[in-house]
């Protein structure tokens, strides 16, 4: 089993920047692939990001591809999500989750973290 905690959300102005962290704990960081997902208030869950378990290979929803970013670093056990241009329409809650092997949101993961709000005023 392995332990999810996202960090780095917050509020930030249209055309911003932020940066989300996913810490892992637990079983072996790379044996996982990882993705984000986001939810907005009163929608469904979605993909974002996805990246293989050693980085080489990312895959990115339409909608994020081209501002954001994913990447990891397998020494620190951590995620990032390196969101730029953002935009009013990318307030969600976002998460990190962990998966075996799927890391383009085809299939659901193994493990959730807890989510960081991330809220982009206009």
């Amino acid at each position: 089993q392995v332990q999810l905690v996202e960090s780095g959300g917050g509020l930030v102005q249209a055309g911003g920047s932020l940066r989300l962290s996913c810490a892992a704990s637990g079983r072996t960081f790379s044996a996982y692939v990882m993705t984000w997902f986001r939810q907005a208030t009163g929608k469904e869950r979605e993909f974002v990001a996805g990246i293989s378990w050693s980085g080489s290979s990312t895959h990115y929803a339409d909608s994020v591809k081209g501002r954001f970013t994913i990447s990891r670093d397998n020494a620190k056990n951590t995620m990032y999500l390196q969101m730029n241009s953002l935009k009013p329409e990318d307030t969600a809650v976002y998460y990190c989750a962990a998966g075996s092997s799927d890391f383009m949101g085809s299939r659901p993961p193994l493990y959730w973290g807890q989510g960081t709000q991330v809220t982009v005023s206009s």
